[in-house]
């Protein structure tokens, strides 16, 4: 048995510097050990108490410096570590990256045929990218089942891994066969402090050191000029929500009288990424050539929950139609359908946007299985050929994505915010690529906005839930049915779906919300109870409230997944958003900046939060809260409506 451990170090958000070139510069950044990674590595720790004699392996990809974290994991438990180290690799995007630790992996003898049993662990994503891509790029590759999103894991009597993975509205329970990947979301158990004897270990461990050409891998699909997509700018995201003005008084009673006085006053609540700067380009004498050859059309996923097309997936039809009109020459929406009985929701899926459905029906596929799923697209993209391929960035879309990318040899960009057309300029063969989809994303932290591009066909895109408007609905608007029949071996079904759990999980509420009340770590000592009395107060007056909660509150085990705001999380549009003992870390900033009102109540005065707030109370919130409950039962209009 071997346990791998794929380790990724990474430099601070806020020691991240512009260089002169409009890319990110984190040579002078301190780096540490990516936190969705900590989970990784403990995991497969953990894992080594059911098995003894387990080999402990850990790897990462990286310069020489990231032999710090490999020593650290040294000093936890593990037995050998593996750095692949080389200026080629300089510049390599996901896809390169995913491909690279996979030839790794190959090199050191694992693969889908190897006899003895291994099993890769994986933090869920890194902050400096937030893709959440390569531990499915690796699987793919590697052609071995996988689990993202995974909370705890397992062993089972018959050596498989019993995993339980976190989904919209609550979780799944999945047995894997060994080889398997599995990557970790925060909510497992943190990483130990290591031991004397493992720091005394790690400082006389060898960490192997290896090149491109040591592993066998060629620079034709690694770095820069190898990799299909490529960032050609990055922007600071800045805030232009006005000032905070805080509620004051001498008592619980005065700030909230203060609130109300100050919530009748209007207020511009912008928070808008600066815009790609036009610089007139001398490119007269440029070549303008077209790449698709018989690519064209746009291609979405219909993810369908419990029977239902889920609401990220409907959302798909704003930025999809936006691109269709601008590609123009009659680019239709293909829209595929996958799942038991799912053909009566294309009619939906036309009155949504939607030209053609391509239609999968199989009593096997009545719940999402990644395997599956992605050979079906794979399939469906070698016979339809779109040139752009979009997917919400749910749990599932989030780990499909990436690994019909690998099937396909394309790009992929992650949670994008915006969508164009656009042309890239490649100055040094004299050409302009004219068009092309330019993918726009949040970035380390949350601080800075990445423009993507993408030179492999189709050009794969998720787009985060929630920041685009579902289209109006065109009742009785009709379309093509197609279906498709792929070709599917019992080697896609090797994982097997033990159990779903869901509950309502305020998924489709939290985007339809006019109010959402949100708890942090600070309202976790009442386990919420606050929170959900102020909703409940709030709906009992008319209104559409909700309740959610911070990242904080999820890891910590109070509240399921379902209900997180956040970059890792949802992003929500209310027009009243109250943020509750929440700190304001900016991956949480992500998902509520595009209320139209903010209300910040914190015992901190320099609470981030503050910062991207329209009103504020210090305050402690048992003190705060109670008040505000009482004066929306009396009558007190929180939100105007129309």
């Amino acid at each position: 048995m071997t346990i791998i451990n794929l380790l990724k170090q990474v430099p601070l958000p806020a020691e991240m510097r512009m260089g002169e070139d409009g890319l990110m510069d984190r040579t002078k950044a301190k780096s540490v050990i990516n936190t969705d990674c900590q989970f990784g590595l403990e995991a497969g720790l953990q894992l080594k108490k059911n098995y003894p004699d387990a080999r402990m392996i850990v790897c990462s990809m990286g310069p020489q410096s990231f032999t710090a974290s490999l020593r650290k994991a040294i000093s936890m438990g593990y037995d050998e570590a593996y750095l692949l180290s080389d200026r080629k690799l300089g510049g390599s995007d996901t896809f390169a990256t995913g491909l690279a630790l996979s030839t790794l992996l190959k090199y050191l003898g694992f693969t889908k045929d190897t006899k003895e049993p291994f099993v890769i662990f994986a933090g869920r994503q890194t902050s400096d990218g937030d893709t959440a891509h390569v531990p499915s790029q690796v699987a793919e590759n590697l052609g071995i089942p996988q689990a993202t999103f995974v909370e705890k894991i397992t062993p089972a009597e018959n050596g498989n891994i019993i995993a339980k993975r976190i989904i919209e509205g609550g979780h799944q329970m999945l047995e894997l066969p060994m080889p398997c990947l599995i990557s970790f979301t925060p909510t497992g158990i943190a990483l130990r402090k290591p031991s004397l004897i493992g720091a005394i270990k790690a400082r006389n461990a060898t960490i192997n050191i290896l090149g491109i050409d040591e592993i066998g891998l060629g620079t034709e699909k690694i770095g820069l000029n190898g990799s299909p997509t490529i960032v050609v700018n990055v922007t600071d995201i800045v805030s232009e929500r006005p000032t905070v003005v805080m509620c004051e008084g001498g008592s619980e009673k005065e700030k909230i009288n203060s609130l109300f006085q100050n919530l009748k006053n209007e207020r511009t609540t912008l928070d808008k990424q600066i815009p790609k700067e036009k610089f007139k380009k001398d490119t007269d004498n440029f070549e303008i050539i077209d790449t698709r050859c018989d690519f064209k059309h746009i291609l979405t996923w219909a993810e369908v929950v419990n029977g239902k097309i889920i609401r990220p997936s409907l959302e798909l039809f704003t930025p999809a139609r936006h691109l269709a009109d601008q590609l123009g020459e009659d680019t239709k929406i293909k829209t595929v359908l996958i799942g038991k009985d799912v053909k009566p929701l294309a009619n939906e899926l036309f009155e949504y946007g939607a030209d053609e459905v391509i239609c999968v029906e199989d009593n096997r596929l009545e719940e999402y299985l990644v395997l599956p799923f992605a050979e079906i697209f794979a399939q469906i993209v070698a016979q339809y050929k779109p040139e752009i391929a979009l997917f919400g960035a749910t749990t599932a879309g989030r780990e499909l994505a990436p690994r019909i990318a690998v099937k396909t040899g394309s790009g992929i960009t992650a949670d994008c915010t915006g969508l164009e057309i656009d042309e890239y300029v490649d100055k040094k063969n004299k050409q302009i690529i004219r068009p092309i989809l330019q993918s726009l994303r949040p970035t380390y932290g949350e601080s800075k906005l990445a423009t993507i591009l993408g030179f492999e066909y189709p050009q794969i895109s998720t787009a985060r839930a929630g920041t685009f408007e579902i289209p109006q609905r065109r009742e009785g608007r009709i379309g093509t049915v197609s279906d498709f029949n792929p070709q599917l071996s019992q080697n896609e079904f090797r994982t097997m779906i033990l159990s779903t759990i869901r509950g309502d999980g305020g998924l489709q509420s939290l985007f339809e919300a006019d109010v959402v009340v949100a708890g942090g770590r600070g309202t976790i000592d009442d386990n919420l109870g606050s929170v959900k009395e102020l909703t409940e107060a709030l709906k009992n007056q008319g209104f559409k409230a909700e309740w959610a909660c911070s990242r904080a509150v999820v890891d910590e085990g109070t509240v399921e997944y379902a209900r997180q705001i956040g970059q890792t999380g949802k992003t929500i549009r209310p027009k009243l958003y109250i943020a509750i003992g929440i700190s304001g870390a900016i991956q949480h900033i992500a998902g509520m900046k595009e209320a139209e009102t903010i209300i910040a109540i914190n015992n901190n005065p320099k609470a981030a939060i503050f910062k991207n707030a329209d009103f504020g109370i210090v305050g402690e919130y048992q003190d705060i809260i109670p008040e505000l409950i009482e004066q929306v039962k009396n009558g007190k209009t929180i939100l105007n409506l129309p």
